[in-house]
């Protein structure tokens, strides 16, 4: 079993733990200063107001701190961040009556989050063999999707036992958790950058590699779409647990995805292949737009799901390649912020067509967005699969 040869290598399994436990608070954000400033008596405008800067926050800080990575190594930017970040969630937890202390506290929580998913992903050359690195990117991705399940749950239990700032709580001392256990492995203590990249546009520099970040926009605009679509269809359709369930059902397929991508021997090559997963993720969103029944919307649930999880896994190993030398970190932590844009925006277009449209219509919104993507990988898999020398080369003429 490949996944049991990659667990056993040193490091492994503490890095990959500590990257999920560092990375709960991010599940755990939305529902817990939803729940926190409504016992405070705030209304749902600010709620909407303090989730969406956290969000936004988030997508900034995320890529700034990831060339502060590539520039000065990964474990004092992964504990001050920590620190910086567990510091917003405590303001939070104990001014969520006020309007500047939620605002303020949301930023701070946001924008200083640790950058564990790109400093891990930037490690996993260092940590396998050449020919389990894909093996352990499809690891990775598959783990997100606990982290998404697992975080809202954790919510729920701190909810359960005492005041709803808990939570709060409860994600500043993960985050910092998390960041200690990656932060003082050898690895994490070790990685450098073999050049230091002076562009100010970094990573960004690379006309590849904002070819294959726009295409992930188009995949995280689908993926928002569907949390939304969800909602509004368990409103019409009897669906046992709701929208909660299919929104299970889609990370649950991302899980079998991941493990089903990862145990297979590809003999395409990454661009091919990640032009063939999105489009196969686009197919199942197509299907979605069809509105079944809830026993057939159940089953395209985890259809959605299955294709993202090794999209993700081959665009990791994409991301590597494309990045500039000295901006790997940076590059990963563009790559989340652009699938974050993705789902956000994704969210608020088909939010606005539910208003004044249909589920068909609100569902095409969101395949749209992931077919756009195909296309973009389509057109662009020249590029991408040109060798790093000439790519360089190209590039910079």
């Amino acid at each position: 079993m490949p996944y049991l040869t990659l667990l056993r290598r040193p490091f492994v399994v503490r890095l990959l733990a500590g990257s999920l436990v560092g990375r709960m608070p991010s599940a755990m954000a939305a529902l817990a200063i939803a729940l926190t400033l409504r016992e405070a008596g705030a209304g749902y405008r600010l709620v909407g107001l303090a989730t969406g800067v956290f969000a936004v926050a988030g997508a900034i800080g995320g890529p700034l701190l990831g060339r502060l990575v590539d520039r000065t190594g990964q474990p004092r930017v992964l504990i001050a961040s920590a620190v910086v970040s567990g510091l917003g969630y405590v303001l939070l937890a104990l001014a969520p009556g006020s309007l500047y202390g939620s605002l303020g506290g949301a930023v701070v929580a946001g924008a200083a989050a640790p950058p564990l998913e790109p400093c891990l992903r930037a490690l996993w050359p260092e940590l396998v063999p050449e020919g389990e690195v894909q093996s352990a990117y499809a690891v990775d991705a598959g783990a997100q999707e606990v982290v998404f399940i697992a975080g809202p749950l954790a919510v729920a239990g701190a909810a359960a036992l005492g005041p709803a700032p808990l939570a709060l709580w409860l994600a500043a001392g993960l985050g910092l958790l998390g960041s200690l256990v990656m932060a003082t492995a050898r690895p994490s203590r070790d990685w450098r950058t073999r050049t230091r990249d002076p562009h100010w546009l970094g990573p960004l520099r690379s006309p590849a590699l904002l070819l294959l970040l726009v295409a992930l926009f188009g995949a995280g605009w689908a993926l928002g779409g569907f949390n939304v679509f969800s909602v509004a269809y368990a409103e019409q359709h009897e669906v046992p647990g709701g929208a909660g369930l299919l929104m299970s059902l889609s990370a649950f397929g991302a899980l079998l995805g991941a493990v089903a991508y990862g145990t297979l021997r590809w003999t395409a090559g990454a661009p091919l292949q990640a032009v063939a997963l999105c489009a196969g993720m686009a197919g199942a969103y197509w299907l979605v737009a069809l509105v079944p029944g809830p026993a057939g919307a159940c089953l395209l649930a985890v259809g959605t799901g299955v294709f993202f999880a090794p999209l993700l896994t081959v665009s990791f190993g994409l991301v590597g390649e494309l990045a500039p030398d000295g901006t790997v970190t940076e590059a990963f932590a563009w790559l989340v912020t652009l699938i974050g844009a993705g789902v956000a925006a994704g969210s608020a277009a088909t939010g606005l067509l539910l208003a004044d449209g249909t589920q068909p219509a609100a569902a095409a919104l969101g395949a749209c967005g992931v077919t756009g993507g195909a296309l973009v990988l389509t057109l662009s898999r020249g590029r991408l699969a040109l060798p790093a020398t000439v790519r360089e080369t190209t590039d910079t003429a």
